[in-house]
Parts: structure tokens; C-alpha cells; sequence
């Protein structure tokens, strides 16, 4: 019985002593004189909510860091939502690294067991522990319960909620998505009080948000405050201590929630349900990616990219520094584009024009009304002037010679053109007349920059035939590896579909229904809920239990592949102001577009009644602007809506718009679209601008007037088509359409009764809508101003 009785010991504490290393291993405390490993990844604290994890983590071959990350999802480590990190520019070896909490109260992390390398530098003889607290912050505490030292202190690239960012703190974003080391933006607080984002990069630093060019209380700052704190709550505002306030689009709701500088420069606020759901943007600083500084580089050029977000390449003339990084730029491709200050060489340069380009900064001088010509022969007598901006404003023609080429983006919305100064050697082989594409292209995927691989292709074929004729046997060969490539080009070509599907699922959550998954979310397809011209819209609950809006459409006839490559582009826009496309399904007839569903309709189920005050109404106003901005401006060459009206504004809970149906004149009667130009009128009646009627060219000015015709419907409750009755002074009535009506009323102000606002309305408040509005139903279109100008005139009017 002994032996038995001694084994059985043995197995008992062997039990007890696995128990222990795994009951350690889930604790949320690390006590004094206790190590984490690198080397054993069971070495982890855990929140007691389960929700924060904290330890070691791989960052490249054998390199690792300490840092905080949400549990959910952990693997694989790259997909990690890491919060913070205390070594990140400075990774350990994967062999002997550890953390350990000194008896003396000292927190260390040592390299290699050698050296220290991150320390938090303190003493303590009263120390108790270090926790892992259920917010994510990571505490040295001692045995009163007082904080020694906490990661909430020294925050890397996020802020979480309840976690303040100080005069003493920033948030420096990653290096790129898979580099966890300091990138070139930080969020701080400036000498002025005020909290902005800066671009440090490796040759430059700049500031770029707020916009450079206000002054603080015009971007609704005020440098007049001690404190310089900002702080994240779990209900989604961010605000900060010089009066900036962000309320994120699902605002209201207990959700986890991050706030974070990325990699690509932008300030998002993140949020999600729960843990293992996927994160979604709730707001950003920037609406517009490629005005974000140094993004790339010097003489490089941002365009948007529906695929993407947007994309870098070199001016004509100039090639990529660094062909693994954009960061730092473009440089001269040949010794011929040297500029040079000699009167002789002058002739030897000319100028090419590129259209829409802007390069914010870096000017000689600033040349007021002024001709093309002199300007020209300005930048060609100054010493190393690379190219101007020919811009009107203020009632003529100003130039703006250049230093340099940086933060360089092309935009439709930018009232100006670039001249860039080439050799005439170089000018020779380009097109000097290039063709810009009309925005209402049906090519989707056709961007304004092209690299021409036909070219060399054509020029590969010739070198290979004069090879091939030369060594006779060896042609027999060649043609055989490229006959299989071609073949095998085929083949991958039929599984496109399938590879971009996968793709879009996991990296967006955009996925493909089937019919038959679809036909269940909407039991029959029973509950409508809308009805347009392009479909019918159902009520569903999807098998994750999400609320979606189906449509139906009408006249989706275009083959599978072309009805893929162009909804899935829709789908991978994302704005805060336009509609979230979740998915589609493209089965024999059957076309159906799953969105995110809206609780409170559309803004034409809301007009009639009485919920909808005027601060609501500027807001919808503001958004619904800020989202057909968004399109006209980012989305280049098909940013049309064609029809906007209050049936295609969605309200979320809070009331906050979201601009629906766009993209969809591309996905119906496509072979009716011919030649960049519509050869069928689209939208519906009222709304729709003179151009349609008078067959002039169709621009995203049509949608500024049909904006106009919405505001104006949303201030009077009055359809366009309606007649109204304005009683005039001599007391006869007459019937007159809203918008002439209105003009009329514009300077005899509103009464209750006709502006249906009650009794608290604020008139400034109106009369800049009305205002707005009237400007944007301009017969002529070019006298109308662009969606990013009117969102600048409803700002600008809250900011005073």
C-alpha cells in the first residue's frame, strides 16, 4: 500500500503543482520579485473581465514586445488589437527576455536576460503588485491601493476610455500596419493649447489638423486654457480641453471603444459590441485620406482608390527613392530634370499641365492677378523652381511658384492646375494633351493615373523575337513558357471571383448571399420597407442575428463578374455619412444589396411630422452634405448620385443621416450609359437639375441642386412638385412652385406657420440654410458651389 500511497502522492502534487501554473498564468497580478517570459506564452496577465491581455508578443523573426492587447481575437498574433506597448521601438530577443517586478519596486524588461532595455522607474518599499485592470490599464500599485506608475500614463498609438492624453502625453502612430515601431504622426497638444496632428517625417514636420491655415477659433479651438486634457468616455465622445468635441456616429451606446493615430495618418475612434466582433469606424478626423501630409512623400501624388482608399505615385519625370516605402517620396528618374539657374538652359525647359493637382506649401512668393505667361517666366528665371499653381481667386487669376513638390494630391474640388517644369527632352515623351475622364465614366475601375504596361510588354515581345531568331531552338522553348503562363493567366483569371470574394469577406466583413440565405432573412421577402425605381427594400434578420435592409433591384441585367467588380467597390467605401454596404448576392437573375439597417427610415417617412427640429434639420443637413462631398471628391470618376432626394437619406437612432442608393445608377440599365455620359435622364422629378432637361454635360453639379431642392423641402415641408400658396401683399393668391416661393419669402423672413419650426427656431440658424440652399439651385451650374464648399459655409456659420 505504500508504494501505492506514495504514487498517488506524487500524482496529487503533480496535479496541484499544473493547477497552480495555469491558475498564474489567468491571474491578473504579478507580485514582487516575479518574472513574465518570453519563452512561455502561458505568461500572460488577464483583466478579471477577461477583456485586456498583457504580455509578450511577436513583432518579426525572433523580435518581440511587452504590451496590452484586447484577448479577442487572438490568433493568429498578427491580428492582435494592440493598445499599448513599453518597448516599441526597441523589440527582444525570443530567448531569456522577461519582465520582471523587482523586490525594490522597480518594473524592468531585460534583453536577452542581459540588458535592460524598458524600466518604470520606480522605488517603493510599500509596493503590493502589478494588475491588469478591467479598462485595459496595467498598474503598479502599492499596498494603500495608490498608483506607482500606470500604462494609462504613457500611451503608445491608442487611448482607451477613461485613459487622458495630457500636455505631458501623445499618441504616435505604427510605422505601417505590421512595423509596431513610432510612425511619422502623433496626436498632442500644441504651444498653443490646442490638441492637433503633426507629420514628422524624415525630412519635414508639419502640421495638418486642424487645417493648417485657420486660426484656432476658427476650427472652433480656443487656445485659452491651462489644462490641455482630453479623455475618451465608453458612450463615445471625445473632447478635449480647447473645446473640441467628437461625438462618434453611434454615439449614445455602451460599446468598447478605442481611439487611435494610424498608420496611414488619420484619427479614428473605433468601436464594437463585444469581444471577437469586428471594429468599425464611428468617426474620423479626416474625411479626405490624401490631404493628410507626407503621405507621399516629396513629389509624389495621392489619388483615391476605391480598392484602397488611395494610392501614391511619381510626377511624370520622377521615380519612387525607396521602392519599399512611399514615405520618402520621389526623386529625379534621370540627371536631365537637374534644374538649373544658367539664362542658357532656360529655353531647354518647357512646362506640362496637370489639372487638379494641388501641393499645399512650400511657395516662393504669392503673384497676384497675374497672366499664364508670366508666371511661366517667373518659375523659369527662379533657382530650382519645380513647378507652379495657376489658381483663380478673388475675382482673377493669382500664381504660386513652388520650392517643392509635397503634400501633393489630386482632387475635382481644387479650383487650380499645376505646371510642372520638364526638360522639353522629357516633355516630348508624354502626351501634352491629356484627357481627363468625365466623372459620370461607366468604368468604375479606370483611374486618371495609368502606368502603360502594354508599352513594355510590346518592347519585351521585340527584344525577345530578335533573341529568339538568333538562337533558332531556344524559340521553341520561350513560346512554350509563355503559351503556359498565358494559359495559366486564364485560370486564374476564372478564379478571380472567388479569390476576391474570400478576400473582401475577411478583410471587410463584405461577403456574397446566396438567394436562398436571403429569401429566409426576409421570411418571403414579406416586410417592405422602401420602394424606388431601382428595387424594393425588405426588412431581414441575418443568421448572426444583425437587422439589414434588402434591396431587390429592377433592372440589374449586366453578367455576374462585371455586377462583382462594380459592387464591390461600392461596397469598400466607407463614410460615417454613407450607408454601409454589407453584401450582395448575384444568383441566375436575382441582384440584391444587403445594407445596414436604419431605425428610423428615411427622412421623406419624417418630414410630415413633428420629430425633427431645426438643430436635427442643420444636422442632416451637415451630413448629408459631408457624405455627397465625400463621393464628388474622393471617388473621382464616379461620384455621381443622380438621385438625391429625402427617400435616399437614411436616419440611424440618433437621427444622424446617411446618404443611401449611391453607386446604384452604375449596377441598373448599364448599356443605357454610353460615351462618359448619360444618354437617359435619371433621378426623379423635382429634383432634378436643368442639365438632364437640356442635354448639357452631366457633372456632380446635379446633385448640389438636387440637395438644394432637399433642404429647402426639409425647412417648409413641401414637396418641389407642390404647389404652395403665398399670400401676397395685395391680397390675391396665386400658385407658385416651392423654390420661387421661397426666394420670394427669403427677405420677408419665415413665419411660424410657414416654416413649421415652432416657436424656438433660430433664425440665423435658418436663414443660412435657405441661403445654402438657394446658392446650390443656381441655374447655371457653375455658379452653384461644390458639396465640400457648402459643408464649409454650414461649419463656418456654427463655428460664429
Amino acid at each position: 500500500m505504500k508504494p501505492m500511497a506514495a504514487t498517488f502522492l506524487c500524482l496529487a502534487l503533480l496535479f496541484l503543482s499544473q493547477f497552480s501554473l495555469l491558475a498564474s498564468s489567468a491571474s491578473n497580478n504579478l507580485s514582487l520579485g516575479s518574472s513574465l517570459s518570453v519563452e512561455n506564452e502561458a505568461d500572460t496577465l488577464t483583466s478579471p473581465n477577461g477583456l485586456f491581455s498583457a504580455g509578450f508578443f511577436p513583432v518579426g523573426k525572433n523580435a518581440y514586445c511587452f504590451g496590452i492587447w484586447y484577448t479577442e481575437p487572438a490568433a493568429p498574433a498578427q491580428n492582435l488589437t494592440v493598445v499599448w506597448i513599453a518597448n516599441r521601438d526597441k523589440p527582444v530577443n525570443g530567448k531569456s527576455s522577461k519582465l520582471t517586478l523587482q523586490g525594490n519596486g522597480n518594473l524592468i524588461l531585460t534583453d536577452a536576460g542581459k540588458y535592460t532595455i524598458w524600466s518604470s522607474n520606480t522605488v517603493s518599499n510599500s509596493l503590493d503588485r502589478l494588475s491588469l485592470n478591467d479598462n485595459g490599464n496595467l498598474v503598479l500599485q502599492t499596498l494603500k491601493g495608490v498608483a506607482l506608475w500606470e500604462s494609462f500614463a504613457s500611451p503608445t498609438d491608442t487611448l482607451l476610455p477613461q485613459q487622458q492624453l495630457t500636455r505631458n502625453t501623445k499618441l504616435v502612430s505604427s510605422r505601417s500596419l505590421t512595423n509596431y515601431s513610432s510612425g511619422f504622426y502623433s496626436l498632442f497638444f500644441d504651444n498653443d493649447n490646442t490638441l492637433r496632428l503633426l507629420y514628422d517625417g524624415p525630412e519635414v514636420s508639419s502640421i495638418y489638423w486642424h487645417d493648417p491655415w485657420l486660426l484656432s477659433l476658427q476650427a472652433r479651438r480656443t487656445p485659452y486654457n491651462n489644462s490641455r486634457v482630453a479623455v475618451l468616455d465608453a458612450m463615445g465622445n471625445f473632447s478635449a480641453s480647447d473645446g473640441l468635441i467628437v461625438i462618434a456616429a453611434d454615439y449614445g451606446t455602451n460599446l468598447q471603444r478605442r481611439l487611435k493615430a494610424d498608420v496611414d495618418g488619420n484619427l479614428r475612434l473605433y468601436s464594437r459590441k463585444q469581444a471577437g466582433d469586428t471594429w468599425v469606424v464611428s468617426w474620423q478626423a479626416i474625411q479626405q485620406p490624401c490631404k493628410i501630409h507626407g503621405i507621399c512623400g516629396p513629389n509624389g501624388l495621392c489619388t483615391y482608390d476605391p480598392s484602397s482608399g488611395r494610392k501614391c505615385s511619381c510626377l511624370p519625370g520622377y521615380e519612387m527613392r525607396n521602392k519599399f516605402d512611399w514615405a520618402y517620396g520621389c526623386q529625379p528618374a534621370t540627371d536631365g530634370l537637374n534644374l538649373s539657374c544658367k539664362s542658357s538652359d532656360r529655353d531647354q525647359f518647357d512646362f506640362m499641365y496637370l489639372p487638379r493637382v494641388e501641393y499645399y506649401g512650400y511657395d516662393f512668393s504669392i503673384v497676384v492677378n497675374t497672366t499664364l505667361e508670366k508666371c511661366k517666366a517667373l518659375c523659369l528665371e527662379l533657382c530650382d523652381c519645380p513647378g507652379f499653381h495657376y489658381k483663380f481667386g478673388g475675382g482673377h487669376h493669382n500664381c504660386y511658384p513652388k520650392t517643392q513638390f509635397r503634400n501633393g494630391y489630386r482632387a475635382p474640388g481644387f479650383q487650380g492646375e499645376l505646371y510642372l517644369k520638364l526638360p522639353k527632352s522629357i516633355l516630348s515623351s508624354y502626351n501634352a494633351a491629356t484627357k481627363e475622364s468625365n466623372m459620370c465614366s461607366s468604368k468604375l475601375t479606370s483611374q486618371l493615373d495609368r502606368t502603360y504596361e502594354k508599352g513594355k510588354q510590346n518592347g519585351s515581345v521585340k527584344f525577345m523575337v530578335k533573341f529568339a531568331s538568333g538562337l533558332g531552338g531556344f524559340e521553341i522553348v520561350c513560346i512554350f513558357v509563355v503559351w503556359y503562363f498565358v494559359a495559366r493567366r486564364g485560370e486564374e483569371k476564372e478564379d478571380s471571383d472567388v479569390v476576391t470574394q474570400g478576400y473582401l469577406q475577411a478583410a471587410t466583413g463584405f461577403r456574397r448571399f446566396s438567394y436562398s440565405e436571403l429569401k429566409k432573412a426576409t421570411r418571403g421577402f414579406k416586410e417592405e420597407i422602401g420602394r424606388g425605381g431601382g428595387g424594393i427594400v425588405y426588412k431581414g434578420v441575418l443568421s448572426d442575428q444583425r437587422i439589414v435592409a434588402i434591396k431587390q433591384l429592377n433592372g440589374a441585367n449586366q453578367g455576374e463578374a462585371e455586377f462583382l467588380a462594380e459592387v464591390s467597390l461600392i461596397g469598400k467605401l466607407y463614410h460615417m455619412n454613407l450607408i454601409e454596404m454589407w453584401g450582395y448576392c448575384a444568383e441566375g437573375k436575382h441582384r440584391l444589396l444587403v445594407y445596414e439597417y436604419m431605425e428610423h427610415g428615411s427622412l421623406a417617412e419624417k418630414l410630415s411630422s413633428e420629430v425633427l427640429d431645426l438643430k436635427t434639420k442643420f444636422e442632416i443637413a451637415v451630413g448629408t452634405a459631408k457624405g455627397l462631398a465625400y463621393l464628388h471628391e474622393e471617388c473621382l470618376e464616379w461620384v455621381l448620385h443622380c438621385d438625391v432626394k429625402p427617400q435616399n437619406i437614411l436616419l440611424d437612432s440618433n437621427y444622424n443621416p446617411k446618404v443611401a442608393d449611391f453607386g446604384l445608377s452604375k449596377l441598373l440599365n448599364r448599356n443605357e450609359v454610353s460615351n462618359s455620359n448619360f444618354s437617359k435622364i435619371r433621378g426623379t422629378r423635382g429634383y432634378m437639375a436643368p442639365e438632364w432637361v437640356h442635354n448639357m454635360p452631366i457633372t456632380s453639379k446635379v446633385d448640389v441642386y438636387s440637395y438644394g431642392i432637399v433642404v429647402l423641402e426639409m425647412l417648409t415641408g413641401k414637396s418641389p412638385a407642390e404647389s404652395v400658396q403665398a399670400i401676397e401683399s395685395g391680397g390675391e393668391t396665386q400658385k407658385k412652385m416651392m423654390v420661387t416661393w421661397v426666394k420670394e419669402k427669403m427677405h420677408g423672413a419665415f413665419t411660424k406657420t410657414e416654416s413649421r419650426m415652432g416657436a424656438d427656431y433660430e433664425q440665423g440658424r435658418l436663414e443660412m440654410l435657405v441661403k445654402v440652399a438657394l446658392q446650390c439651385l443656381e441655374e447655371d451650374r457653375d455658379a452653384r458651389p461644390t458639396m465640400s464648399q457648402v459643408v464649409e459655409m454650414l461649419l463656418h456659420h456654427e463655428n460664429n
